[in-house]
């Protein structure tokens, strides 16, 4: 395993632990301890606030890997209807739970791990591609004749 992606891990456990109201850094470093603590909470905050169906639509697929784990760990099962989109996940937990727990960690995993995937993609780029990685440049459109809709604007291979 890279060293990169060994310390991604720790870090994702140390946001486990942190949330799971780590007191010391022998608790942060007990990943195990950690989740057995939120799972106690969620199951005295579901007597206290009952489940409800939660619908969550994320904008990704990472994202939604992300919360469907997040959900798998603490005993939730996570399910979608038929026809909904693959980017929303529902589940039915304790709005307390969601609100206190689950949604901050998942906000700061999936943000860590964005940013894990942001750098490894530019680095990448870089080395693989074109070392110039800055944005396309923003230009005024050019003025439009004829019929909105038609033209060389329309994507890849359209014919003008």
């Amino acid at each position: 395993m890279p060293v990169d992606e060994a310390r991604l891990i720790d870090k994702l456990r140390l946001v486990e632990a942190l949330h799971a109201g780590a007191a010391t850094a022998g608790e942060r470093d007990a990943a195990e301890s950690a989740r057995q603590r939120i799972l106690r909470r969620l199951r005295s905050t579901e007597r206290a606030d009952p489940p409800l169906e939660f619908k969550f639509t994320l904008g990704d697929r990472w994202s939604r890997k992300v919360l469907v784990a997040l959900l798998r760990r603490y005993g939730i099962r996570p399910y979608r209807y038929r026809r909904q989109r693959h980017t929303t996940v529902m589940a039915k937990v304790s709005r307390r739970f969601v609100n206190e727990t689950l949604w901050p960690e998942f906000d700061e995993i999936s943000r860590t791990l964005r940013t894990y995937l942001d750098d490894v993609t530019e680095r990448v780029i870089a080395e693989a591609i074109h070392e110039d990685r800055s944005e396309a440049e923003v230009m005024d459109a050019p003025r439009r004749v004829g019929r909105p809709g038609f033209g060389a604007d329309r994507g890849p291979g359209a014919a003008s």
